[in-house]
């Protein structure tokens, strides 16, 4: 794996990407070329083809209209979830997704040439028809050599898990599950017959480590102390094989740190956990640029919004609630309302539920748009919260997760955000384990906080909202 933005990749994802960039630009760049040969062929010209594709690309522009193409087509393969394995069906439910990608790109370059020819004559450069086939055809045979290659055992790691348990066993599942990490579990303590013991253990480990040839053991003892086979894996270590412990390889794999048999050790040791006056300085300034220009872009919905909640319920049109912020401190978050008038007058605080009674029917379109957060944008100038960060919880609730969570506390560490990681890759919370699951993706976005990947995260916002996913 790689880490790109303090976020880990699997190597063969960024090898699909950077094969995908490289296809969709040559296809439009060949398609350009056979083009231009064709119409030198055919009206008898003794013009160069080359001289002319070089004009075409690198005077009038040609190249940067296709670096805009080929990341187009990179963000609609996202959006069509073409680089998310555990959304991925067989070979054919691909093909369908790559068409899709396709029918989008040629449709919203018929869009821009209708308007552009309007005003100055085509967008389109020649060949664009004809680069779009070669496009389709192209990431077919791709992602076809892909897979093949995927499959060799040339291009695997193999991997030994020491440990039992629940822990063990959802790490054994997590790598067996993301084929795209090109990890072959061969091994693990899990299948020692008989009474598990430090010499058993031990011998199972170098049994399977000579026999598979083994690269890597990750480490999955919820007990070390009495089973742990320190001098076998010592030897490992010293003949290359990578050891490694499994708290590390959960986050990897899952973008999370689990709370569950956290040492407080590996907290203390880890890499990350660093905010710096510079970065936090840094970050903030980020946030309030980004805040000020979603206000600045959404301002004109504000009336309409407002004229909807009033003709819709009565009461006030905005919400003020306390949340708790960075250090524990109190502030006031704002929200456009889309619950009933007194919604908790007779019962208090309370998590909203699956189509909540106390929603208005404007509150259920304000929460599936997001668009009820809008408001939020004004703690972001205030300097209450960021764009990214955990999402601030009411101090009602702070004190029952506390007791109940592990680390929960943690999470205060940071301003608060509108959005933030938990909110990317996890679903709606209402529930303590709904909270234990966000606090250990909050844990993964402290540890590896970085500009970089709040600007994934308000990327990958941004798709959640256009596809409406997530809400309640």
């Amino acid at each position: 794996m790689i880490r790109l933005f303090k976020v880990y990749y699997p190597m063969r994802t960024l090898l699909l990407l950077g094969g995908e960039a490289l296809i969709a630009s040559l296809s439009f760049v060949v398609g350009t070329s056979l083009s231009l040969l064709t119409g030198t062929v055919i009206s008898g010209s003794d013009s160069s083809v080359s001289l002319r594709l070089n004009n075409l690309l690198f005077i009038e522009g040609g190249y940067i209209k296709i670096v805009a193409l080929t990341a187009f087509v990179l963000l609609l393969s996202h959006g069509f979830d073409l680089y998310d394995s555990s959304t991925l069906g067989s070979k054919w439910d691909q093909r369908l997704r790559v068409v899709w990608v396709v029918i989008v790109l040629a449709g919203s370059l018929a869009v821009i040439d209708l308007i552009h020819h309007h005003y100055e004559g085509s967008y389109l450069f020649p060949g664009a028809t004809l680069g779009l086939i070669l496009l389709i055809l192209g990431l077919f045979g791709w992602r076809d050599l892909y897979d093949w290659l995927a499959k060799q055992p040339l291009f695997r790691e193999r991997v030994y898990v020491l440990g039992t348990g629940d822990r063990a066993q959802r790490l054994l599942d997590g790598l067996r599950q993301r084929t795209e990490l090109g990890i072959e579990v061969v091994g693990w303590t899990g299948n020692i017959p008989g009474e598990f013991t430090r010499e058993t253990v031990g011998s199972h480990l170098l049994g399977v480590a000579r026999e598979k040839g083994v690269h890597r053991v990750i480490v999955a003892m919820p007990d070390r102390r009495l089973t742990l086979p320190v001098e076998e894996l010592l030897d490992l270590r010293l003949a290359g094989v990578h050891v490694e412990e499994a708290t590390s390889w959960l986050e990897k794999i899952s973008g999370r740190i689990e709370v569950e048999q956290l040492y407080p050790s590996w907290l203390i040791f880890a890499d990350g956990f660093t905010f710096g006056s510079g970065f936090s300085a840094l970050r903030h300034f980020f946030s309030m640029a980004v805040a000020a220009i979603a206000l600045l872009i959404t301002l004109p919905m504000f009336p309409f919004i407002m004229l909807a909640i009033k003709l819709d319920s009565p009461g006030q049109v905005f919400y003020r609630q306390k949340r708790v912020g960075r250090a524990g401190s109190i502030f006031y978050c704002y929200k456009f309302r889309t619950m009933r008038k007194d919604a908790e007058a007779d019962t208090g605080a309370t998590w909203a539920t699956d189509d909540d009674p106390r929603i208005t029917r404007v509150g259920r379109f304000l929460r599936t748009s997001r668009l009820d957060e809008l408001p939020q944008l004004w703690c972001v100038l205030k300097g209450d919260m960021n764009f990214v960060g955990p999402r601030p919880e009411r101090p009602e609730f702070i004190e029952l997760l506390s007791k109940e969570i592990p680390y929960y506390g943690v999470r205060h560490v940071v301003r608060p955000g509108i959005t933030g990681w938990a909110q990317v890759q996890y679903k709606y919370g209402n529930s303590l384990e709904d909270a234990r699951e966000k606090l250990q993706f909050d844990l993964f976005y402290i540890k590896n906080a970085s500009v970089g990947l709040d600007f994934w995260i308000i990327f990958q916002t941004i798709k959640i909202v256009l596809l409406g996913r997530g809400a309640q």
